[in-house]
């Protein structure tokens, strides 16, 4: 895989992911669950992630979300199924998400029309084989609404992102505390929100640090070795190459003008400081060499 092509890959991840990750910290997504009646955040979490799927169980939402520990997951599924149609979800979970984008970046509709062709055309051309949430979110592209749709087309294309960086961990023999427990001692992600936000107990986590440190991935204290992060770089740099398949039905021209149009986007989500860093999704702080000055992110590190 040429190194321009997944550095794109990155890039665009780095993009696209807030866009997509209004879903889960503005205020209104987050109460989207109990709006919907269903009992709290993460039962509205778990049922807006597989909803695409159908009415999943636990046990195959485990699969699919592999980094989250089976009890949890037990905990929201299939109970949802009993309260909310998937169909219900789906439908709700997009019109929070614009309303979302929409609050951040009142100006949106504007760019979908120079970015939206691009995303599609990504989503319609990479390959659904062994990527089952990207699959079953691309079914979902095309919205009436153009933000909608916008926060479908980044939806789909992370999902796809998501379901190599999984394939990656399994092939590098993680499971899913495993993986978290490397995240954390590389400093990728903060480890209370990991470890209770994906529902991994104390024993559990210690365990799973145990089983790392007899590979020589970290040490007894749970701090990463040079093994584990040549381990953690190798797993990125894989997922970056596996991610940039999507990149194919692009020239390299149009690639470099669609990450050029999506920067204003992200930098105005950005801006109102929905997301924060460090974060539970792992994306990075934007560097701070990069600066967006107009009035209103005068201060506000942007996406380089």
């Amino acid at each position: 895989m040429p190194a321009e092509a997944s550095a794109a890959a990155r890039t665009l991840w780095h993009l696209t992911e807030p866009l997509h990750a209004v879903s889960y910290f503005d205020e209104t997504c987050r109460g989207l669950g109990k709006a919907i009646g269903l009992k709290g955040f993460w039962m509205g979490y778990f049922a807006a992630r597989t909803a695409p799927l159908g009415a999943v169980p636990a046990a195959r939402a485990t699969e699919l979300l592999s980094l989250f520990a089976p009890a949890m997951t037990a905990r929201a599924l299939p109970a949802a199924w009993d309260v909310v149609h998937p169909e219900r979800v789906l439908d709700a979970r997009a019109r929070c998400a614009a309303g979302a984008l929409r609050a951040a970046d009142p100006a949106i509709e504007a760019s979908v029309a120079k970015v939206a062709p691009a995303l599609r055309a990504m989503a319609d051309a990479a390959p659904r084989t062994a990527r089952p949430l990207f699959a079953a979110n691309q079914a979902l592209c095309d919205r009436a609404d153009p933000v909608e749709d916008l926060w479908q087309l980044a939806t789909t294309l992370r999902e796809f992102r998501g379901d190599a960086h999984l394939s990656v961990l399994a092939d590098h023999g993680l499971d899913g505390c495993e993986a978290l427990v490397l995240a954390v001692a590389c400093g990728i992600v903060p480890e209370d929100p990991m470890r209770d936000g994906r529902g991994w107990t104390e024993e559990e986590w210690a365990a799973a640090t145990a089983r790392l440190c007899l590979r020589g991935l970290v040490d007894a204290e749970g701090t990463v070795t040079a093994l584990g992060a040549a381990e953690r770089a190798e797993i990125e740099q894989h997922t970056d190459d596996l991610a940039a398949r999507l990149l194919r039905p692009l020239t390299t021209a149009r690639t470099e003008q669609l990450l050029r149009d999506l920067k204003p986007v992200t930098h105005r989500v950005l801006a109102a400081k929905l997301l924060p860093f460090p974060n539970p999704i792992g994306l990075p702080a934007p560097p701070a060499s990069s600066r967006h000055t107009d009035g209103r992110n005068a201060g506000r590190r942007a996406l380089d």
